[in-house]
């Protein structure tokens, strides 16, 4: 297990920390497994819990799906220095989409399949989900996204589709609110990313509707300006922008692609106060412009409260800063909590959810961590207790955040549940 050299006081403590934080939810629940010793000790071949991982090690998001791998393989390792569960050992297969759609979908058929999976955290992107979602579902197997929060595409997948992330609509009417009375907006203009399917429904459903709600003149709704994905010169777009002269900014982009846009502002000299939904969450785009004002949910930021956070943030952090190709400042995202958090669902859901790890009985399993999410009341997330709605998107806390001078604040924290309960 590989965690920071801390003496062994503290290694113990840390040990004894994540082997109770494991546990929880099984005694809250005040429940036991219903495994028998022969179920799952072999002196021959011991059974392994098996979840598979979507990632995009490669690509525009590289970025996330390295930080994702590395944060599966310390969960893994935490697991098994506990004992597994029962004996079972957490063994994660783990994938590179590249965020390409047809990729994803053909991993899940891989997954199922071959490596034969109890159930798939991923693929990260809404543009993967939408096309691999309907594959998990035909292999009934449990697919959870640690990202995707276009609204509806859970939704369109059930009931084997899930994600630990809130739908943007539901988020911005949170951040926009905020937006507003903290820099007195009264006029954005909108740019996005016109190849990727989250960051265009922010900008031509999610954002238009909410921000004229709460009586904010759009002054490019008509035609907002766009750019594709991995375009590097934007300046065009800015100039446009700074020839409308809004008030605000609405960046419908994923942080890599919205950095692009923001260092041009700075370039132009148009520093106005940017909004955006989850995909800006990143330490990256702090440093983009740092007197830039960013506004935008999350569901994780580094230095949110409580203790389940903080040691995540603790652990993970230095063992991103030495992985290979990731920035060396780089601090957890809140798509590494996510991910974390779906693959200790899973473990849980193996611990008391009467799954067998036989081969005959893989089917079976599988209905069985299905009707584990689908009930899930409660669960113990790094930011607070986790429960699913009939859409399968997460019931869970969240925050505004307002990201300046290279650090994330919370503003305003809400609960994505009916009536703003469940959290």
């Amino acid at each position: 297990m590989r965690i920071p050299n801390e003496g062994g006081l503290e290694m113990k403590r840390r040990l004894s920390y994540w082997a109770a934080a494991i546990s929880a939810t099984a005694l809250m629940a005040g429940t036991t497994s219903s495994w028998a010793a022969s179920d799952v000790q072999s002196a021959a071949a011991p059974p392994e819990i098996e979840i598979g991982a979507i990632v995009p090690s490669s690509g525009p998001f590289a970025e996330w799906g390295k930080a994702n791998t590395i944060t599966l393989k310390m969960l893994e390792d935490k697991v098994n220095a506990v004992g597994g569960v029962n004996g079972a050992k957490l063994h994660i297969v783990i994938y590179d989409d590249g965020a390409r759609p047809a990729q994803a979908a053909n991993l899940v058929r891989k997954l199922a399949d071959d490596d034969k999976v109890l159930a798939i955290a991923g693929p990260l992107t809404s543009s993967a989900a939408e096309v691999a979602f309907p594959v998990a579902n035909q292999a009934k197997l449990v697919a959870t996204s640690q990202a995707s929060s276009k609204p509806g595409v859970a939704a369109n997948n059930r009931p084997w589709a899930f994600r630990n992330t809130v739908d943007e609509g539901v988020l911005a009417k949170s951040t926009v609110p905020y937006f507003k009375k903290a820099f007195g907006i009264r006029s954005v203009a909108i740019v996005y990313d016109a190849k990727d399917a989250v960051s265009t429904a922010i900008a031509n459903r999610v954002m238009p509707a909410i921000v004229k709600d709460n009586g904010i003149n759009i002054v490019n709704g008509a035609s907002p300006i766009s750019f594709n994905t991995g375009d590097i010169d934007v300046s065009a777009q800015v100039t446009a922008l700074k020839g409308l002269n809004p008030d605000g900014v609405v960046i419908g982009a994923d942080y890599s692609q919205a950095v692009t846009v923001i260092r041009e502002m700075k370039r132009q000299g148009f520093v106005k106060p940017v909004i955006g939904g989850t995909p800006l969450i990143s330490s990256a785009i702090l440093k983009a412009a740092p007197d830039l004002p960013i506004v935008a949910p999350a569901t994780y930021y580094p230095g949110v409260e409580g203790e389940g956070a903080a040691n995540f943030t603790k652990d993970l952090t230095p063992l991103l800063r030495k992985g290979s190709g990731l920035p060396a400042g780089i601090e957890p995202s809140m798509y590494d909590a996510n991910i974390y958090e779906i693959v200790s669902m899973y473990v849980d859901a193996v611990r008391k959810g009467g799954v067998a790890l036989q081969a005959p009985k893989l089917a079976s399993d599988r209905e069985r961590i299905m009707s584990y999410m689908t009930g899930l009341k409660g669960f113990r997330g790094l930011s607070g207790p986790i429960s699913f709605n009939k859409d399968g998107d997460a019931i869970k806390a969240f925050f505004v955040v307002l990201g300046k001078d290279g650090k994330w604040t919370e503003q305003v924290r809400g609960c994505s549940g009916p009536d703003g309960k469940g959290c």
